[in-house]
């Protein structure tokens, strides 16, 4: 027998700030710049939904500690300003929080650096100040499910009765770990079929979001 639903736990990046392609340029460009030529293809299957750390790890073995170090530096220089200059909420996140009745947080592989500016600058941190967990907060990041176990516990709610909101291959696997339901947003840059797999539903438009959790 299903649970009733008892917490929404969401992803950042790419679910409820339109950043993953922010800085999936971000990440092609400096490639090319510091010597790993990667398309955007590659960037969404390496870097997106993994933490800082896990991206820093490819890098290093690819390139070298010394560059590897380089890389983390100035991807945050650069995501940081492009952010400020063109980060929105993704589309229709906004109408989909509005509608959901059910408690809910933020588990995202960002630090909590990275959400305080990404989440202040689209006007969506109080919604879920003292709601956001970060993977830097656990041993082992997505697609381990560490994270989403570790934001239930603190939340105060059954892993059963929690539903993963979540844009990447590594955050739904990371959901279906934790004995969770997974809903993939197919809205953004992983495709649909990257996304499907058991108990998770597929979307394409975040206007969808409180339906589906109701059904």
């Amino acid at each position: 027998m299903i649970k009733p639903v008892e917490l929404v736990i969401f992803d950042c990046d790419g679910v409820l700030v339109d950043s993953e392609r922010i800085a999936v340029r971000v990440q092609v460009g400096l490639g090319a710049e510091l010597g790993w030529a990667l398309d955007e293809a590659e960037v969404v299957e390496r870097f997106i939904g993994r933490s800082h750390a896990a991206i820093r790890e490819q890098v290093a073995e690819r390139l070298g500690e010394d560059v590897a170090g380089r890389w983390a530096e100035l991807f945050e220089e650069r995501h940081r300003v492009a952010v400020d200059a063109e980060l929105v909420p993704v589309d229709g996140l906004p109408e989909a929080l509005a509608a959901i009745g059910l408690p809910t947080c933020v588990a995202s592989s960002g630090s909590h650096d990275k959400m305080r500016h990404t989440l202040g600058r689209t006007g969506l941190y109080d919604h879920f100040a003292g709601r956001i967990f970060s993977a830097s907060e656990v041993a082992r990041g997505k697609p381990e499910p560490d994270l989403f176990l570790h934001a239930a516990r603190r939340m105060g709610a059954d892993p059963a009765a929690c539903v993963v909101v979540e844009d990447s291959r590594p955050g739904v696997t990371a959901a279906r770990a934790a004995g969770m339901r997974a809903f993939g947003y197919a809205g953004g840059l992983t495709p649909a079929e990257r996304l499907a797999g058991p108990g998770t539903t597929v979307f394409h438009d975040m206007r969808e979001l409180p339906a589906l959790l109701a059904g």
